[in-house]
């Protein structure tokens, strides 16, 4: 396998330079992390040399059932990394700096929502196959026909590092999967690192059935070192501390305005605007466009999410892959756009109840966004939040759902 780099260029020396360079400040929290990094990128490099598992296709991608097999060669994998610390504190950073110098080329970085809804949908799939299919594919499934080792197995063929953005559990049926499909990955030597706003001992608390997760927690804190960023700066909110979120009427100066805070936010230079990726979310069996995005920061029309039919399956997919979503034009809402205004409500309910920071561009100032009828007391309540989403208080909240 042909390495990307060399074990002496780890993300330490990356870490070095950028503080060299000014684009970042010192923080003991930070280098304490950065330090665990640079241990598990030298025992990866050992490991991925020696390790080798089949394809390198997208675990993500659909593909035909197969015989199970084992990793053979009896490696102790390298523990993982799991970075937990509040809003802001640099992890996303530090996993990106991580993830450039790793080397291996059997990785996959991806947010935590999204991996595991592939994977439901994989289990739906071979729910759905017929009994004969069933039948004869048996032998490829465990003693019970559990497919779960048979996904974790096709993951563990491809991925030698799976890197998590925001492990943030509040699904009981996240929950259920989680502590055996896991129990698998780390059986055939997959590495995790992750990132979360959470200790692992706090994640799905309070859910229910809990005590059948507890399980996972205990798989995370054995199979991975715990490192709390903990720092006393929020950069992310230093980034917004200041900025207007949200703006009217919509003009040019509205548009240039919202586009630097983005570039702000994702650490790209605005000259670079025209290279921003675009991405797609998985929705029910559904792709869904996301015109810009990066960084957890994801940007759209308003007109793409609410003058189409979209739903609140799809506004929570947003709620909880983004920590920050832009919307551009909204209009003012009159008798002839009600459709579009209980759309609005409901971005807006699932955006609030993920903590996710709203900054928009409107035809109107907040409080005249809605001149109809039907729903003026439902449209009342989504004033009275978009108000308080512009608040210090909510501004410096963690994303993600409490339970």
């Amino acid at each position: 396998m042909k390495q990307t780099t060399k074990q002496s260029e780890g993300p330490e020396a990356e870490y070095q330079a950028l503080l060299q360079a000014g684009e970042l400040q010192p923080d003991i929290a930070q280098r304490r992390a950065i330090h665990a990094l640079e241990r598990l990128h030298h025992e990866l490099f050992a490991y991925s040399e020696v390790t080798n598992r089949g394809s390198q296709r997208s675990f993500l991608s659909w593909w035909p059932f197969r015989a199970l097999t084992r990793n053979t060669n009896n490696l102790t994998a390298p523990k993982g990394v799991y970075l937990y610390g509040g809003v802001g504190r640099g992890k996303s950073m530090l996993m990106d700096v991580f993830y450039s110098v790793t080397p291996t080329t059997q990785k996959k970085r991806v947010h935590f929502h999204e991996f595991m809804l592939e994977v439901h949908a994989r289990l739906k799939a071979i729910n759905e196959h017929s009994a004969q299919k069933r039948k004869r594919e048996s032998r490829y499934l465990s003693g019970d026909n559990d497919p779960i080792p048979l996904i974790a197995q096709e993951i563990a063929d491809e991925t030698v590092l799976l890197c998590f953005d925001e492990l943030h559990v509040t699904d009981i049926a996240d929950a259920m999967v989680l502590t055996r499909l896991f129990d698998k990955l780390f059986e055939l030597g997959v590495v995790v690192v992750a990132t979360s706003n959470r200790l692992p001992d706090d994640l799905y608390k309070n859910g229910l059935n809990r005590q059948r997760f507890l399980p996972f927690i205990e798989q995370i804190k054995e199979k991975l070192h715990i490192i709390a960023l903990d720092g006393p700066v929020d950069y992310r909110y230093n980034r917004l501390k200041g900025a207007q979120t949200y703006y009217f009427p919509i003009n040019e100066d509205a548009t240039n305005q919202l586009a630097i805070t983005f570039f702000q936010l994702t650490d790209r230079r605005i000259e670079d605007r025209d290279k921003v990726p675009s991405e797609e979310l998985i929705v029910q069996g559904r792709k869904l466009f996301v015109p810009k995005a990066a960084k957890g920061v994801a940007v759209f029309s308003f007109k793409r999410l609410c003058a189409n039919p979209l739903g609140t399956a799809d506004y929570l997919a947003i709620a909880r892959t983004y920590h920050t979503v832009i919307m551009v034009a909204i209009p003012q809402f009159s008798q002839e756009t009600e459709d579009q205004a209980r759309r609005f409500v409901l971005f807006i309910d699932a955006l609030y109840e993920y903590s996710v920071k709203f900054l928009c561009s409107a035809a109107v100032p907040v409080q005249l966004l809605y001149t109809g009828s039907e729903i003026s007391f439902e449209f009342e309540r989504t004033i009275s939040r978009l108000m308080e989403m512009q608040s210090e208080d909510y501004l410096t909240q963690g994303h993600g759902k409490a339970i």
